[in-house]
């Protein structure tokens, strides 16, 4: 209990809770840049498509740190002109400008490591103005806050250092971890078993996960670019596979519930299933409830973690391809995997997990059914 209280405290923290509205937009600096890139490319269209998805992972960090900035301010009661402003300034001076041969070869080499710069810059301006406003007043904390951020990452640069080529050094044994089963179902866990107490899963562990899974993902897209071997297996696009119907892998759980006897959870199912196919499950969260549910904790916990094993197995033995592209989660299950690897066998491979997470859930279903009609026989 005290360990659920403490995590339910940090993902309260303005800097947490900005980063988990701030991510989701700044994938459209992703979309952006890769209509501008294809447009520009030369080659196929998949030719053009696959070699813009590093670029653009560069440009959704340049969007990322000024939404992020912005969305702080607004949490944090801070000017946030200032506040954006600085931390774009302190992100550019901390680029890779001396490895980088032009605008998109810089924009490839930020890689994961951008939108971990990103983070960093918004929240060091950030705390910053916040030290200043608390002792030198409202006008001049926020202007040497800001000054002060921008001057260090200004000498840095003039030193010839990159934050972001150090920030990609130190990412570098984390991306091998990533990479692993171990690593996959652990991050499987701690996200569902965070869901259990009303913690967002995602949100919570987005800071330090995302970036590595997404630099993981973008090299996985570089080498199809070059025709070459993808090197990873955990990537984010390897997620769909382990979350059909959102946290929990919960669209089995809705199919099982459409049949259920009691006409209220018919309801909350009926109103979950568009969501669900959609893989979004806060209907199912909140509505029936998922959250605090001693019944269903488990499996919402157990599913995910199988499927987790389950597709690690069947892509580390080539039995589907590996993740090549990063697809959006909201895109439709089967559709996203097919996109995510143009593997028929991916399809395949979704529909055998939806099987597995009937077979665990349904118990399971059944024994909470058993006690909500105990419960309404009582209250009646």
């Amino acid at each position: 209990m005290r360990l659920g209280a403490r995590l339910k405290g940090l993902s309260s923290l303005p800097e947490l809770q900005a980063v988990q509205w701030a991510l989701p937009w700044s994938f459209g600096g992703l979309i952006v840049g890769l209509t501008a890139f294809i447009a520009a490319g030369h080659g196929t269209f998949f030719e053009r498509l696959y070699a813009s998805f590093s670029p653009a992972f560069g440009v959704m960090s340049f969007v990322l740190v000024v939404l992020l900035a912005v969305d702080l301010s607004r949490r944090r009661a801070l000017p946030p002109v200032p506040v954006a402003g600085g931390a774009l300034a302190a992100f550019v001076l901390s680029l890779p400008f001396r490895s980088a041969d032009g605008p998109m070869a810089l924009l490839r080499g930020l890689g994961s490591s951008g939108l971990f710069l990103a983070m960093i810059a918004a929240f060091a301006v950030a705390g910053a103005v916040r030290f200043g406003r608390a002792r030198l007043g409202a006008v001049a904390g926020t202007a040497a806050g800001v000054a002060g951020v921008v001057a260090v990452a200004g000498a840095l640069c003039a030193a010839g250092f990159s934050a972001a080529t150090a920030l990609a050094a130190l990412l570098e044994p984390l991306a091998h971890l990533g990479d692993s089963l171990t690593a996959f179902v652990i991050l499987i866990a701690i996200e569902t078993l965070a869901w259990t107490v009303g913690i967002h899963g995602p949100a919570l562990l987005a800071p330090v996960v995302l970036p590595v899974y997404l630099g993981l993902q973008s090299q996985n897209t570089e080498a199809l670019a070059h025709g070459l071997p993808l090197p990873h297996i955990v990537t984010v696009s390897l997620f769909l596979y382990v979350f059909p119907g959102g946290a929990g892998a919960t669209l089995p759980l809705v199919l099982l519930l459409l049949r259920s006897k009691i006409k209220r959870v018919r309801t909350v199912a009926y109103a979950s299933l568009v969501p669900a196919i959609f893989n979004a499950n806060e209907p199912l969260m909140f509505g029936l409830p998922l959250v605090l549910n001693p019944v269903l904790a488990v499996p919402f916990v157990l599913v995910p973690c199988v499927l987790g094993v389950v597709s690690y197995a069947a892509v580390a033995e080539g039995l589907v391809a590996r993740p090549a592209l990063y697809i959006p989660s909201s895109v439709p299950a089967f559709v996203n995997v097919f996109l995510a690897t143009k593997d028929w066998r991916s399809c395949v491979l979704v529909a055998c997990n939806i099987l597995i997470g009937l077979g665990i859930y349904a118990p399971f279903v059944a024994a909470y059914e058993r006690r909500e009609l105990a419960r309404e026989n009582v209250e009646s």
